[in-house]
């Protein structure tokens, strides 16, 4: 679905949720509380089985015309978010996931900083993470490289994703150029900033504190259990060719100690996808890992780790290479 034409100066909040009804509540009291108008949010009910839809409802009957509902299938965060991204009418785009919160003047400093900054498309500050895994909780910050100003995302975006989801405003016309969300149920958002990255779109960095990532003992991610499940090992293994692919398209030079990096863990990847039996994604990540390193020298261990995969199989390398491994460990331990 095209986008629609964005209201100007207002700010959209997509939240996606599936079975968070007091976290739900949390995040979207956090977006209602912020000192800037105007605002819409749009809530994405991803196939919730328990309350959470009925507390949304609750939040789009005391505030009409300012909170929406959208509900469907259970398909994903990128379903979600793209469903809510179909309905957005602001100028600006803050996505949110259901657990986290974002603290009152977010809104208000960073708009305020893309308007002092008009080339600028996308304004992000500082995010920090609380852990309520621990007791008491503890909240530190700011996080990876959101206490850093950087004028692009990448090279950096090679290493991580280096903002959460709840950091970045972004302008909705970068978005318009970029393409739809993947509908995959991890590594969607990298992958999606990726692609924004590849237009080179400048930042503007906000010095203050902007949102909180919150973590909690019985809720999960969807990046849980990344390396044992067969489907967001496949969606892994496309993101990790499409972020190349757009940090090639954006200009980062292949000599770039970011790119053996992702050489790197594009390689530890493939081994991971040979284990749990994926051996197509295997191969293709092992040829991605090559050309990412050929700039760098190609080393010869993962020239070795190919030779060995097409002559016994992906699977059987990686067990092998992790047998290996592990037996050096527990030599050079004892």
């Amino acid at each position: 679905m095209a986008l629609m034409s964005p209201r100007e100066g207002l700010v959209t909040t997509i939240i996606p949720f599936f079975n968070r009804p007091g976290l739900l509540k949390e995040a979207v009291n956090s977006v209602l509380a912020q000192v800037y108008r105007p605002i819409e949010i749009i809530l994405v009910d991803d196939g919730s089985t328990d309350d959470s839809s009925a507390i949304a409802e609750i939040f789009t009957q005391a505030h009409p015309g300012l909170v929406a509902l959208i509900r469907q299938p259970n398909r994903g965060p990128g379903s979600a978010r793209q469903a809510g991204l179909d309905r957005a009418s602001g100028e600006f785009v803050q996505f949110l996931d259901s657990d986290d919160i974002l603290l009152p003047r977010k809104f208000a400093l960073q708009v305020a900083a893309l308007r002092a900054s008009p080339s600028a498309e996308i304004a992000y500050g500082h995010a920090f993470e609380e852990n309520h895994r621990i007791d008491p909780p503890s909240c530190y910050g700011p996080i990876r490289a959101t206490g850093v100003p950087q004028s692009l995302l990448f090279p950096r975006l090679l290493i991580e994703r280096w903002w959460p989801t709840s950091t970045p405003l972004f302008r909705r016309d970068l978005l318009s150029k970029i393409g739809p969300i993947k509908p995959w149920i991890t590594e969607e958002d990298w992958e999606y900033e990726a692609r924004a990255a590849a237009l080179s779109p400048k930042l503007v960095f906000v010095e203050e504190n902007l949102s909180v990532t919150r973590i909690f003992a019985h809720t999960t991610r969807l990046s849980d259990a990344g390396s044992n499940d067969r489907r967001k090992l496949r969606h892994r293994a496309l993101a990790r060719q499409s972020i190349f692919a757009s940090a090639l398209k954006g200009g980062v030079s292949e000599a770039a100690p970011e790119v053996a990096f992702f050489s790197r863990a594009a390689f530890l990847l493939s081994r991971q996808c040979a284990e749990a039996g994926l051996n197509s994604e295997a191969a293709d990540l092992h040829a991605l890992a090559c050309r990412a390193a050929r700039h760098q020298g190609l080393p010869w261990s993962l020239r070795a780790y190919g030779w060995l995969a097409r002559a016994v199989g992906w699977h059987t390398a990686a067990r092998w290479s992790v047998a290996a491994r592990g037996r050096w460990l527990s030599w050079t331990r004892a």
